[in-house]
């Protein structure tokens, strides 16, 4: 089958921001309890950049100073006070704390203290917890790393997207290849239990010789992973206007450069668990099941899942709209309040879970969906057969999992598992938004 574009949509989780709806009558403490126990994950957004990259439709700003940020800093710690007081009597323990952004390391050293100073005194982590967090070439300094160090971070990921510094102008991105090869050879230094690297393909003027020279030079760092990201530029993102005015994507040019880097990557040692990431390990791959995962967010334009609830504030991209929704958090009274977001259907439970699993390798555990929904995934989404002749998936055991033709194509395949609903309100937000 020939597929003219196979870029459609990113499905790092369903349903999308642009789905979500003002919502009323909804409080935290009514769905308190889905975060009972131990095995949650607790999500601190810093909106927070020098500058903004081309591709980036994520919520963050440029321009905040260090007073700007500390009022939002102390509007996170006034939302952790309310979410302390309703966790404590369910005794919840957090597995993992992830910190995003935005760039969290543009903080000031004595802000990035505060910060994890905060989440220790209102949130309780398990003892073996996971510490995850993002930087940047131009904010990965020593005294920052060591800040992260003493906090016990397990995971550092760091945007590098090409080192040619071509390709890095091309998207708008203000660090140089010369730093970032010092960036990553300092996080290196600093021994981090996994330290992530990204790169970007389908780059305009962007080639196979030119990817894999990247990824040759990363390999070279020996990080422990390294996500592979097709170019997207979605509304709102800085590079839209010059895609408009004939900046041309490629997307059968990217998928040759997608080819091509996934075998390298493999033939280097690297483990494919999605088609973005690859991970050195020689372990065996772990089954995580993931659908039904609970996550709580700090700080605005983050998102929480609990049960069927999935609420965040008002998606925001333009840097008018970031600095509203700034305000008005910094500004609020009660963070308890739920005002945004969706509440899912049975429906949308199933198709979140099939998407979230079927995705990532090992895949979707037929056994494990029957016992969660008392149905059968084959009947419920006829769809699977389909591409079961057709090549894109296979049994592996227990397993329905993405066969190589079909990883390459999972931004094609995925969009295609989400419903009527959702697609609807997906465009309909668009529509508002052009």
């Amino acid at each position: 089958m020939s597929i003219r574009n196979p870029y459609r949509q990113y499905m790092y989780s369903y349903p999308h921001k642009t789905a979500y709806r003002h919502l009323t009558g909804i409080s935290l403490k009514d769905y308190v309890s889905c975060l009972a126990g131990s095995g949650h994950s607790l999500y601190l957004h810093l909106p927070f950049c020098r500058t903004k990259c081309g591709y980036c439709n994520l919520f963050s700003v440029t321009g905040q100073h260090e007073e700007q940020i500390r009022r939002y800093l102390e509007a996170v710690r006034r939302q952790s006070l309310q979410y302390q007081e309703l966790l404590t009597p369910y005794k919840t323990e957090f597995a993992e704390l992830v910190i995003g952004g935005g760039t969290p390391l543009l903080l000031t050293e004595e802000q990035l203290v505060w910060m994890f100073r905060l989440l220790e005194i209102y949130f309780t982590c398990t003892v073996d917890r996971e510490l995850v967090i993002e930087t940047a070439p131009n904010e990965t300094r020593p005294a920052k790393l060591e800040i992260l160090k003493q906090a016990g971070t397990t995971r550092v990921s760091m945007g590098i997207q090409s080192f040619s510094d071509g390709e890095l102008k091309t998207l708008r991105r203000r660090h140089s290849a010369g730093r970032a090869r010092e960036a990553l050879d300092l996080l290196k230094k600093f021994d981090f239990p996994c330290v992530n690297v990204d790169f970007i393909y389908g780059i305009p003027g962007q080639t196979v010789v030119s990817l894999l020279d990247s990824l040759k030079e990363a390999v070279t760092f020996a990080p422990d992973e390294i996500f592979l990201y097709p170019l997207y530029v979605k509304h709102g993102a800085g590079l839209q206007k010059e895609v408009r005015d004939g900046l041309v994507l490629h997307p059968e040019e990217a998928l040759l450069q997608y080819r091509e880097a996934a075998a390298y990557l493999r033939s280097e040692g690297f483990r494919q668990d999605s088609m973005r990431r690859f991970v050195r390990s020689t372990q065996v791959r772990a089954y995580s099941e993931c659908g039904f995962g609970t996550s709580l967010a700090l700080g605005c334009g983050g998102r929480s899942y609990l049960g069927n609830l999935h609420f965040c504030t008002p998606y925001a991209i333009t840097r008018a709209d970031c600095l509203a929704q700034l305000q008005a958090f910094e500004q609020r009274e009660d963070f308890t309040e739920i005002t945004h977001g969706i509440l899912l259907t049975d429906e949308e439970l199933k198709r979140r879970y099939v998407i979230r699993h079927l995705l990532i390798r090992p895949g979707l555990l037929l056994s494990r969906y029957e016992e969660s929904f008392g149905s059968s995934a084959m009947e419920d989404f006829p769809i699977l057969e389909e591409w079961e002749a057709q090549g894109y998936v296979c049994r592996e055991g227990s397993f329905l999992t993405l066969t190589e033709a079909g990883m390459e194509l999972s931004d094609w395949l995925g969009p295609q598992l989400m419903s009527r609903a959702v697609i609807g309100k997906m465009e309909e937000w668009e529509r508002m938004y052009q």
